[in-house]
């Protein structure tokens, strides 16, 4: 049976024994097959495509199978393990909750919210006024576009519009899907918003040189939009992921100087995705930090069930009392994990520690790039979030099947990376990694010897 791109039968693979890793079985281990079969019976087909690997336990920065096999783990559960698997502050948070006992409250007050909000609110940058608390990232998504809305139609009835870019991915709900601009996305909806556009994303590869005008290149998108009927003063926001996901690809600072400077003049609010991004990921507590402007509103998630819109208190307050709740908002797990993370982040310095790591990684990075430069396209991100963009040397086109070679190896080697099916390899792990456990991990990437 079949694993998506990749099989689920055990191949022998060589022994390995180190401080941070060890393989003793074939590769994925006896009786993952069986597992993953039942998974495959029983749950929809659009939850699997990752690496074939029966996760037991995750501690820290690695993790482990039933057979005992142990992994680097590049994977941060997609970016959201920032304070490590399993953090032990975040374990006695959840456990003094569950021995309260108060597991759910719906909006109906508790104390352990009130604390984690509190919390929320004094580390996060000053236009970070108040919070609406939810369960999932693109739930935060949907929040964000009701509240720019609801806040345009303040000043306009008809200040609804949203702007976006094309290829970025806000989440899989319907107003989310809107958002990202994939027409091919657009088939289940059966219509697109008439108040939603798009501009193209500024992806690195489209200069022609250092000095190409990213600010010109912004402009052209809205005269183009201009001359589509588009009347800017109905326009309500900008919806901005911080970095586009699957490539860790990041706008040019200038360019969305420039854009932040447009929207000033017509008023409209910028709203930052920071679901993949936020505390600390990219060097820096929000990704939106590298670009210096202040927005309006970010969106941003935990590694429990529990996300926020947080910004500027007279947009969080545009709905009246009671007009705007979520049925597992502010739970009292959800907020316990929140707070005990908040505190980690901010004890042992990680913010600063992804920013100094991140320089590890990405030079790192840079030297494979160099030794397999007709492989790699671009090694893209910051911080602890990193991508490596592959393609074909005979013709220059993406290579998905070679990242996914690179990641079945590395998997084999004790390695985890993100598997996107596409050309990208993405890179995240834990911010409280060890620098000898970074090296390790980014030793075999190189070991693989990324060649076709």
């Amino acid at each position: 049976m079949a694993h998506s791109d990749f099989s689920s039968k055990p191949k022998k693979v060589p022994f390995i024994n180190t401080k941070f890793r060890k393989i003793k079985t074939a590769i994925p281990a006896p009786g993952t097959e069986k597992i993953l079969k039942d998974l495959h019976k029983y749950e929809s087909r659009s939850m699997h495509g990752q690496l074939p690997i029966i996760w037991d336990k995750a501690i820290d920065f690695q993790v482990f199978d039933k057979a005992d096999n142990k992994w680097i783990d590049f994977t941060s559960t997609i970016f959201v393990a920032n304070a490590g698997h399993s953090n032990k502050k975040i374990i006695k948070y959840l456990q003094d909750q569950l021995k309260k006992p108060l597991l759910h409250t719906y909006t109906f007050s508790n104390e352990i919210r009130a604390k984690f909000l509190k919390k929320l609110i004094e580390i996060t940058p000053s236009f970070c006024q108040k919070a609406f608390l939810m369960s999932s990232g693109t739930e935060a998504s949907e929040c964000a576009i009701k509240l720019i809305r609801m806040y345009g139609q303040k000043k306009d009835e008809n200040k609804i519009g949203i702007i976006a870019f094309t290829g970025s991915m806000h989440g899989r709900t319907m107003g989310a899907e809107i958002l990202r601009g994939n027409e091919q996305m657009l088939k289940w909806i059966g219509f697109k918003d008439p108040n939603v556009f798009h501009i193209s994303f500024p992806y690195p590869w489209l200069a022609k040189d250092n000095n190409y005008n990213w600010e010109k290149h912004l402009q052209n998108d809205i005269t183009t939009l201009q001359k589509n009927g588009v009347d800017f003063n109905k326009i309500a926001g900008f919806a901005i992921e911080s970095y586009q996901g699957w490539g860790a690809i990041f706008y040019p600072k200038e360019y969305i100087q420039a854009l932040a400077r447009f929207a000033q003049k017509y008023n409209i609010l910028i709203m930052f995705d920071e679901i993949q991004s936020g505390f600390g990921r990219t060097g820096k507590l929000f990704c939106y930090q590298h670009y210096g402007i202040e927005p309006d509103l970010l969106c941003l998630s935990g590694g429990l069930p529990l996300s926020a819109v947080i910004g500027r208190k007279e947009i969080l307050d545009t709905p009246d009392f009671g007009s705007m709740s979520s049925t597992h908002s502010a739970q009292p797990l959800g907020c316990a994990a929140g707070l005990a993370n908040l505190e980690e982040i901010e004890s042992k310095n990680l913010v600063k520690e992804s920013a100094r790591k991140g320089l590890i990684l990405h030079g790192k990075l840079n030297e494979l790039k160099n030794k397999y430069n007709n492989h790699i396209f671009h090694i893209l991100g910051k911080g602890l979030v990193a991508a490596i963009l592959t393609r074909n040397p005979e013709n220059g086109e993406s290579d998905p099947k070679l990242a996914t070679k690179v990641c079945e190896k590395a998997m084999q080697k004790g390695l985890l990376l993100v598997h996107t099916g596409r050309e990208s390899i993405k890179i995240g792990p834990p911010l409280t990694i060890p620098d000898k456990a970074l090296i390790e991990g980014l030793e075999i990437i190189s070991e693989n010897k990324i060649k076709n």
